[in-house]
């Protein structure tokens, strides 16, 4: 397209999950209240693993860091749909929404890599135990948080400045409650080939690719388990890696079924609805599955509790 015929805008409208004025003070209790108890659950594990000396192993800092991301991800769309609720306006700068995009590819980008490096954390401690302090040393699990950190922001990067190449015609409206990199394809007027391209690739690197990451490392745990003699040696083994494979099976699980959903339903509504599952309820639900599956966690949390009301 010539740049004469490229149109910029100035901003978009997130229509939302829904669009009955009726609905507005329903969702918006629910939505503050989910945000609410995502962000004081994971900031609850964060505090726990830092302020107990027996969590300060690999498992728990990166769970500590995945805890900080998940507050980070639900932070970069809820806030903003809470204000539009609140104020009833639906506008999003270009800006806004070019940052948006970016922090939230970020985000879910790292937390999709630090679940492929918390499995390989646990397939070492199961399935190479007398190496495990050698192998995942302090400066090794640093390394690791960095090099998420970094693949992350270089993909979000990437797609960024793909869009900055895009031109909108006259459908500013987004059928969804943030500015999602699938939605401003279908918005755009500009020829998406390379994008989708660069899209499915970058799917294949930093999705596909850790997910068998993880399932290579689930089948090799399995398979040690299941050689050890006693009953409970394996029911221990199992308890070390259970609450991962919870929080790995509801994120893949909830993705992938957003993802088919897509494919199969033309619906932008039932789109928007799907993903506040991966982008609020996992968030949410992750710090009860390692709080309730996992006894040191569960002591680390009842001992902050009382510290802090002996405190006050």
């Amino acid at each position: 397209m010539k740049p004469e015929n490229q149109t910029r805008v100035a901003e978009f409208l997130l229509l939302g999950l829904s669009e009955n004025p009726e609905l507005q003070p329903v969702l918006f209790g629910m939505l503050l209240t989910m945000y609410l108890v995502t962000v004081l659950g994971n900031l609850l594990i964060v505090l726990a693993v830092s302020s107990d000396s027996h969590l300060h192993t690999p498992m728990y800092f990166f769970l500590s860091n995945l805890s900080i991301v998940e507050i980070c991800c639900t932070s970069t769309v809820i806030p903003k749909m809470l204000l539009n609720i609140q104020t009833e306006s639906k506008a999003i700068t270009y800006a806004g929404c070019l940052a948006q995009a970016y922090f939230f590819l970020v985000f879910i980008c790292m937390d999709n890599l630090l679940l492929t490096v918390m499995a390989c954390d646990r397939y070492v401690a199961i399935c190479h135990p007398p190496h495990y302090t050698v192998i995942m040393n302090p400066h090794l699990c640093v390394l690791l948080v960095l090099i998420c950190l970094l693949i992350s922001i270089v993909d979000a990067l990437l797609h960024s400045l793909m869009v900055l190449c895009l031109s909108f015609c006259n459908q500013f409206k987004i059928p969804h409650f943030f500015f999602e990199l699938t939605q401003i394809l279908q918005l755009t007027c500009s020829d998406t080939l390379v994008n989708n391209i660069v899209l499915y690739l970058i799917i294949i690197l930093v999705g596909i690719g850790p997910f068998s990451g993880i399932i290579f490392s689930y089948t090799r745990i399995v398979t040690s388990i299941l050689r050890i003699p006693s009953t409970g040696g394996k029911y221990k083994a199992f308890s070390t890696c259970g609450s991962h494979l919870s929080v790995d099976s509801l994120f893949y699980g909830i993705c992938i079924g957003v993802y088919l959903g897509i494919t199969i339903t033309d619906s932008p509504r039932k789109i928007a609805v799907a993903s506040v599952m991966y982008t609020v309820v996992t968030p949410m639900l992750n710090p009860f599955v390692y709080s309730l599956r996992n006894k040191d966690m569960k002591g680390a949390l009842r001992k902050l509790t009382l510290g802090t009301l002996s405190f006050s």
